[in-house]
């Protein structure tokens, strides 16, 4: 047993109270500690992924209760990868707030920020799908008030349906835990891996319903059309930083599918087999989509990015609904992609903000700082549309790859290109409205631009795109890493005897197997 895998989750837990009982007046100190705990997260992340990296599978039994009594933290290759995403991501996030000062705009800013990392680490790093619950509660919480950070009616409109749609899919998690719980008598991961399979094949209706619900669910928290309505309104209205950061949350929609639907129901197992793979192929391709033409038709700039996190969570249930190893490694290389570009953007969407009236998609003055903010959309806009040479269009690549051998593959070829090409369109024609179109356009002398996004701002956009950009040059190792957490997946002996026969040992890479 490894007592390092908690401190992720306790870390950020800490933090929070301290920084709203201790540093409640003092925005310096707060930003002191936000940022050593989102950089010692970091190191974390990266001591946990190195450890995690030979296959090694690392348990923590909180009070010392033994698998399926107790709650249990499990760090695989998957989980520990998230884990050091979202913390990178964070760091930016938090360096571009406070270049921007948008922690000054309402208070408790930087305690929400701790609790949100803390259920996202959390929800990454359960072992158990009731506690998976209640991270995903957690993050419901942190997120609404991060979301209605510095008020506005039309933000409080966009939280309060956020909420609502949210716990409607919180509602339907509960009736899947008791369905689950009532035909197996457990919510361990690892216990329920082996407890459906021993399912009677004429008593699997409790099993199948409960399947279903939780892909209702976690396709709600994915963004996955048609439960997709809360996202555009909700990511557009968001702060800046809490949208960036936001990019991350729809991942841990699509990790829950990865990791429920590989260790507890697999495709090609049990009582669910064959079940869940067509409807979310149905699902992805519907996803690619509308989220390409809400981008190609959006007038605003801030619902084109979020509509473009959609047509990006599209290409990666696209890749998941395949359910072969080769799928499931090009949906993580996709992920981390989407996550980086995905809140590059929304970072850039605050930067036109601050020297727009509005973000409509017309032409006006120059913005503040215009030539460095129009470089960076440039480079992010060719990140998320997925032309050459960024990791877009490698990811997409994979994914095209991937599907050869499955019956949808002209439909998965046809989406992907077309989406991609109505990408392409919608950003080029927004960035010549938004930067090239307004050179020519001078600007009223009783209308004040205001200032330039400062050089802290610069450097977390910067930093993201450097990030694509070693995404993309070390794409090879990257995709090697990713081949293995899908190996892994897809033979889950190890996670589950390590979990459940040998508490306080790690695992070791021969231990692994399939079902």
């Amino acid at each position: 047993m490894t007592h390092w895998l908690i401190v992720p989750i306790i870390l950020p837990a800490i933090l929070a109270p301290f920084i709203v009982l201790a540093a409640r007046y003092h925005i310096g100190i707060q930003r002191v500690f936000s940022l050593v705990g989102v950089s010692a997260q970091i190191v974390l992340g990266l001591a946990l992924m190195w450890q995690a990296s030979d296959g090694t599978v690392m348990i923590y039994q909180l009070g010392d209760w033994a698998a399926p009594f107790g709650i249990i933290l499990v760090g695989d290759r998957l989980s520990t990868m998230m884990v050091l995403l979202t913390a990178v991501l964070a760091l930016l996030v938090m360096l571009y707030t406070i270049g921007s000062r948008w922690d000054e705009r309402g208070r408790h800013f930087h305690a929400l920020f701790q609790f949100q990392l803390m259920g996202i680490m959390g929800a990454f790093l359960t072992g158990d799908i009731f506690n998976l619950f209640v991270f995903f509660e957690v993050l419901l919480i942190a997120s609404y008030g991060l979301m209605i950070h510095g008020g506005g009616n039309a933000r409080l409109r966009a939280g309060t349906q956020y909420v609502l749609f949210n716990l409607v899919g919180s509602t339907l998690f509960l009736f899947a835990l008791g369905a689950i719980y009532a035909e197996t008598g457990t919510l361990n991961m690892a216990d329920l891996a082996l407890r459906v399979q021993m399912v009677s094949p004429d008593a699997t209706v409790g099993i199948r319903l409960a399947a279903v619900l939780l892909l209702l669910v976690f396709a709600i928290k994915a963004a996955i059309v048609p439960l997709h309505v809360w996202l555009p309104s909700s990511y557009a209205e968001a702060p800046g930083p809490v949208a960036a950061l936001f990019a991350i949350m729809t991942k841990v929609g699509a990790y829950a599918i990865i990791r429920v639907y590989t260790l507890i129901f697999p495709p090609d197992h049990g009582p669910t087999a064959g079940m869940h793979d067509y409807w979310l192929m149905v699902a992805a391709l519907a996803t690619v989509a509308l989220g390409m033409i809400g981008v190609l038709a959006a007038k605003k700039l801030d619902r084109m990015v979020a509509f473009a996190v959609i047509g990006s969570m599209g290409m990666v249930m696209l890749a998941v609904s395949l359910f072969t190893p080769q799928g499931i490694a090009a949906a993580l290389y996709y992920m981390v992609h989407s996550t980086l570009a995905a809140a590059s953007l929304f970072l850039i969407v605050d930067m036109v903000k601050d020297s727009r009236a509005n973000l409509r998609l017309q032409a006006t003055w120059p913005v503040a700082g215009a030539v460095p903010t129009a470089a960076l959309f440039f480079m992010a806009a060719i990140a998320m549309a997925g032309l050459p040479p960024l990791s877009g269009f490698l990811g997409k690549l994979l994914i095209l790859d991937a599907s050869f051998g499955n019956g949808s593959v002209v439909w998965i070829w046809s989406f992907v290109l077309i989406g991609s090409l109505i990408s392409v369109v919608a950003f080029g024609r927004a960035g010549s409205t938004l930067f090239w179109k307004a050179r020519s356009i001078p600007m009223p002398e009783d209308v004040d631009a205001g200032p330039a996004p400062s050089t802290l701002s610069y450097v977390a956009v910067g930093g993201l795109l450097a990030l694509l950009i070693a995404h993309t040059v070390f794409a090879g190792p990257v995709t090697a890493y990713t081949t293995s957490i899908a190996e892994q997946l897809f033979a889950p002996n190890a996670y589950i005897t390590n979990v459940l026969e040998t508490p306080g040992k790690l695992s070791t890479p021969a231990d692994g197997g399939d079902h």
